[in-house]
């Protein structure tokens, strides 16, 4: 490169120093993706080495009792006194308009609005002590719920620094063998407030987004119903995502890569990546159509029915873990301030009857229920006392869970509240051990470490106790 003679000698050099990087960048952009994937990856080797997790060891030193688990999160904090821990003795403006009904379990009333539930309630253990000292924002609540930990903040959506929701971690520790989806959440990703940030205790948090469900966001009621990301682009054929899936391979071979476990996790994700976009298996476990109207109408024939009746199928193809949040946004559905009997007799109570009674039913006609844990949670439950808006408030202090499957007790009863469902009276039981009894259950101890990005060790849930109490022999 010839400059002028008359440039100081400072400006030539400057300008030799520019064209030269632009040569530089010249000769780079004449490499092909192939090449750059070749040089690339041993260079992100070196960079990288990150522990192994103790998740191998821990999880194959526990027998697990179930190969699924599906959470039904009623997003916004469900009534407890409305639902399943009735109060009809209470004064009016505790016990509320609800009636009870007679259930499966006898001594265990249940509320009008959910009668078909009600016949189904021998499959289960409710929980009636259920409490966190979380603050009541809908954020920090959700996260305990569905990590067991205590984020202790007034809210604020999800961070890469969260601990990994429960899909995440099972995805990372038992993955499946069959190479299906290990974890999908749906039909929404749940806003902490309408148009706010997401809400945590749904991804990989720390893990990273490798970890992150499979999302499933559109509506499974809608007569074009499909599922984006799981058919390969038009101009790309099988057989040259074949020839892109065999480089990587051999790269990775080259590279040792199963001994650096976060690579391998990387390399088991596109491989999966690839197997699904090339088989058929992911697509029919969203095929609903395949499904008779009959058993589409016994869901429910709205989002969270089908998505419900969608939970099972995915079950059925081998997923690990599902989650469904039942809101668009914390404040749509149970957080019911306002109108909540209302909202509960018209909408929720009918819609979440329908689908949670054919889930149990239908997961144990076809089965599956004695390998598939039902979770049925939420951030908190609400006020004794009835507001001057019809409605009742966030409430930490006591609440109900559902537990069903793979071992869990039938037609019993944990603990219990006060006269006016305010605080527990026996058996108390927090977020952290409805967790690690649910990873108990799933065949991987509380205690497991895993690692982050920058190779640090967390425990799965270090604070929970596995409740023993509503565990079968």
């Amino acid at each position: 490169m010839q400059l002028p003679v008359s440039w100081p000698a400072e400006q030539r050099s400057s300008r030799r120093q520019q064209f030269s990087r632009r040569e530089q960048f010249s000769r780079c952009q004449r490499f092909s993706r192939r090449q750059l994937l070749s040089a690339g990856i041993p260079a992100l080797a070196g960079v990288l080495n990150f522990p192994a997790d103790s998740a191998a060891a821990a999880a194959e030193s526990l027998k697990p009792r179930a190969e699924h688990c599906i959470v039904l999160f009623l997003n916004g904090g469900p009534s407890h006194l409305d639902m399943w821990d009735m109060k009809p003795d209470a004064p009016a403006e505790i016990r509320g308009e609800f009636q009870p009904i007679s259930s499966t379990v006898p001594g265990v009333p249940l509320c009008e609005h959910l009668p078909r539930l009600a016949r189904e309630l021998h499959r289960t253990t409710l929980i009636r002590s259920m409490n966190h000292s979380v603050n009541n924002s809908h954020a920090a609540a959700v996260y305990a719920a569905l990590t067991g930990h205590d984020r202790g903040e007034q809210g604020g959506g999800a961070r890469p620094s969260d601990h990994p929701s429960p899909g995440s971690v099972m995805a990372r520790l038992r993955p499946g063998q069959n190479r299906m989806l290990p974890y999908v959440s749906l039909p929404y990703k749940t806003k902490e407030g309408a148009g706010g940030p997401l809400q945590p205790g749904f991804l990989g948090g720390f893990m990273g987004p490798t970890f992150d469900p499979f999302w499933v966001l559109n509506n499974p009621d809608a007569a074009d119903f499909h599922v984006e990301n799981l058919q390969l682009p038009e101009r790309v054929t099988a057989d040259r995502m074949s020839a892109r899936s065999e480089l990587l391979t051999s790269l990775g071979n080259g590279l040792s890569i199963r001994n650096e476990p976060m690579l391998a996790a990387i390399g088991d994700f596109q491989t999966r990546a690839f197997e699904l976009l090339t088989s058929d298996a992911a697509r029919r476990a969203f095929r609903l159509d395949e499904e008779t109207p009959e058993m589409r109408a016994r869901y429910g024939r709205n989002i969270y029915g089908q998505s419900t009746l969608l939970a099972r199928r995915l079950v059925e193809s081998g997923t690990r873990f599902i989650t469904l949040s039942w809101a668009p946004d914390a404040n749509a559905t149970w957080d019911t301030h306002g109108n909540n009997f209302s909202r509960l007799k018209k909408t929720l109570l009918p819609e979440f009857d329908a689908a949670c009674s054919s889930l149990l039913q239908d997961l144990d006609d076809r089965g599956l229920l004695d390998r598939t844990i039902v979770a049925v949670l939420g951030d908190f439950g609400r006020t004794p006392r009835i507001n001057a808006s019809a409605g009742r408030d966030h409430w930490n202090s006591c609440y109900t869970v559902l537990l069903a499957g793979a071992g869990i007790r039938k037609g019993f009863v944990l603990g219990a509240s006060d006269r006016i469902g305010a605080v527990p009276t026996a058996a108390p039981v927090s977020p952290g051990d409805v967790m690690a009894t649910i990873y108990r259950i799933l065949g991987v101890q509380s205690t497991t470490q895993i690692h982050d990005s920058l190779g640090r060790p967390h425990e799965v849930v270090p604070r929970g106790r596995i409740i023993t109490e509503i565990l079968g022999t």
